[in-house]
């Protein structure tokens, strides 16, 4: 796992709907398991992610525990957990069994951590396939046949392109559990492609950046008068739901001045995008929206009051203004060379 994951895990413990277990998982070095369970109790008043709570764990009370709050209700089983924890390589994931994709994914990118691992060769994602999480149960996994000639991309919540340290980062962006159904031309493929590239090159400008993906399914005005909240579910029965839109948050910091390295300079922001074709001529800031309204859409809490209250928008810090590549005529490009008789 990255230095970088351990280092800032508390910035993965998406408030108080995941639980406290989380950020002393992460920060667990030896850990193997790729999916642990959390509880499916907040803790008490937190935690709230924040610059404050970087590498510290929420003290949770000895007696705070479903089973002995409701041991009658509880007796043949705790129903499970709200999310299940995915601890990657390159990224962590909370997993809604329910939706049966993300329910967020975390990132932790700088300079270094899209480079190659020393001593291992870096991930090429033509060596790469989607795959089925066999680290959750199989009665809540996303299959690939769910997404066969659904009309829908498998579309990757952590990209591949973040993930190049390793063969093993790249195959773990493949797994189903980090894969929501996503409009591929005009979207996937193209401009949800130019929002990513704009995530990674802000490693160029800060020391540190953190990538939230969020689902959303957010409702709409209906001919009636009343909000509803509608949308697909895809497979053969129907196992996948489609979110009607995604949202990316970010945080980014680096040093006021290199003379004082420890001052930092916080900034924040978020992005709401429908799942639809966008034109490529769209302005970035014309997605932009409050954190608050991702948190309260999604049901998390990404930073803590203070840290919103003191950060500047994104924005601000930095031009946000996506650069229109074709990413997937190149990679068909790519593969139509290799293909070639010579």
């Amino acid at each position: 796992m990255p230095s970088g994951i351990i280092v800032h895990a508390a910035v993965f413990t998406a408030g108080a709907v995941l639980g406290g277990g989380i950020a002393a998982a992460i920060s667990n070095k030896n850990r193997t398991s790729s999916a642990l369970p959390v509880s499916a109790t907040p803790v008490p008043n937190g935690p709230i992610i924040g610059v404050e709570t970087i590498g510290k764990t929420p003290a949770v009370p000895k007696d705070w525990s479903v089973t002995q709050s409701l041991p009658l209700a509880l007796k043949h089983g705790n129903p499970g957990p709200i999310t299940d924890v995915l601890i990657r390589k390159a990224y962590v994931a909370g997993y809604d069994r329910r939706l049966r994709h993300p329910a967020w994914t975390a990132e932790h990118l700088t300079r270094g951590s899209m480079s190659k691992t020393a001593g291992e060769p870096s991930g090429d994602r033509q060596n790469s396939k989607f795959i089925e999480d066999a680290s959750l149960p199989s009665l809540f996994r996303a299959r690939l046949q769910d997404y066969f000639r659904s009309g829908y991309d498998r579309g990757h919540m952590v990209p591949a392109a973040d993930a190049k340290s390793s063969q093993e980062a790249m195959d773990e962006t493949f797994l189903l559990s980090n894969i929501a159904p996503q409009v591929g031309d005009g979207f996937n493929r193209h401009y949800w492609a130019y929002l990513e590239d704009w995530c990674r090159r802000l490693t160029g400008n800060f020391q540190d950046v953190y990538i939230f993906t969020v689902p959303l399914y957010l409702p709409r005005k209906e001919s009636d008068g009343k909000w509803k909240v509608t949308y697909e579910v895809i497979g053969t029965p129907p196992n996948v739901s489609v979110p009607t839109h995604f949202a990316k948050v970010v945080l980014t910091s680096r040093p006021v001045s290199p003379a004082t390295p420890e001052i930092q300079e916080v900034s924040t922001g978020a992005f709401v995008l429908p799942n639809a074709i966008i034109p490529d001529e769209a302005p970035l800031e014309s997605f932009v929206v409050p954190v608050e309204a991702v948190e309260r859409a999604a049901g998390l809490t990404f930073f803590s009051e203070q840290l919103k209250a003191s950060s500047k928008h994104i924005c601000q810090a930095t031009k946000c203004d996506v650069i229109v590549r074709r990413f997937d005529d190149a990679r068909k490009n790519g593969r139509k060379a290799i293909a070639a008789p010579k």
